[in-house]
């Protein structure tokens, strides 16, 4: 099919921004990268661009070193898993229900979800609720109030919605349970917008800052988010640094740290995505085609 030549210049400047919006995203990145790599007299000269100058690994060293990175990575981890997890499990379990019309009291229900997405308590109030259950320094303070997001609880259900009512009666007259009917036939024929869901999910938990800081106060638990903070704000490290090892706080500056930090955390994200992009725009544009 050829296109005419309004559709071919409406491409070409899409594409054009795209590209730039892209660019923009990736550049610094791989600006950072660079520095994270360079030695010591290249990042204080400002030299760098895109490559590393006299490629040097001391900053990834120091991090590992004599920072926690390790203990935060972990933490990160395990906030991101087990979050994820409970994030789909509730979204399933709220949406399944909500996308059958035999459901009685579907619309008070699906009222009352959606209202949460129109007002909230404020930070105050959950706060005080989360101190008064005693969830203060554990990490269901971070799972527990964002458990169902409510737009991609919607995404869920429009997703159910559009699935052939044949296909359930179909597996009713062979004697299948609803349990069986969820984990068999419904989540497999939903690999799609699960898999971008849990993509959203993860990249919430792996970057959430606030509400660590807020409801964490052993240090211990912090995530890398707030370790990466808590670098770039610290005046002092390479005060400390050159208290316990001299020899390798001599060849390392602040950007430096700072830059390999940011790198170890945005990593493994990049490490998952690919693998999550062949389901990701299939698995949102069909759940928002009813939507």
């Amino acid at each position: 099919m050829k296109h005419t030549t309004g559709e071919k210049i409406f491409y070409t400047v899409n594409y054009l921004i795209l590209a730039l919006v892209g660019l923009s995203c990736l550049l610094p990145l791989i600006h950072i990268a660079a520095v994270s790599l360079s030695d010591k007299h290249a990042i204080a000269s400002g030299s760098i661009a895109f490559w590393p100058v006299n490629l040097e690994l001391s900053g990834y060293k120091a991090l590992l070193k004599e920072t926690p990175v390790v203990e935060a990575f972990r933490n990160s981890v395990v906030i991101t898993v087990v979050g994820t997890a409970l994030n789909m499990v509730a979204s399933i379990l709220a949406a399944y229900p909500l996308s059958k019309r035999y459901f009685i009291g579907r619309r008070v229900y699906s009222f009352g979800i959606i209202f949460t997405m129109l007002f909230g308590a404020g930070l105050i109030p959950s706060y005080l609720l989360l101190k008064s259950l005693g969830l203060i320094n554990s990490y269901w303070a971070l799972w527990l109030p964002g458990l169902v997001s409510v737009w991609n609880m919607m995404v869920l259900r429009s997703f159910f919605e559009g699935m052939p009512e044949e296909l359930e009666e179909a597996s009713r007259i062979d004697g299948c349970s609803e349990w069986r009917l969820i984990t068999q036939i419904v989540l497999p024929l939903s690999t799609p917008v699960l898999a971008a869901l849990s993509l959203f999910y993860a990249v919430g938990h792996w970057n959430s800052f606030m509400s660590v800081l807020i409801y964490i106060n052993d240090s211990s638990k912090h995530n890398m988010a707030v370790l990466i903070q808590q670098m770039i704000q610290n005046s002092s490290l390479m005060q400390e640094m050159a208290n316990v090892q001299p020899d390798l706080a001599l060849s390392l500056t602040p950007e430096g740290v700072k830059a390999a930090g940011i790198i170890v955390m945005t990593i493994p994200m990049l490490i998952v995505y690919p693998f999550l992009q062949r389901y990701f725009v299939k698995g949102v544009m069909i759940g928002a085609v009813k939507g």
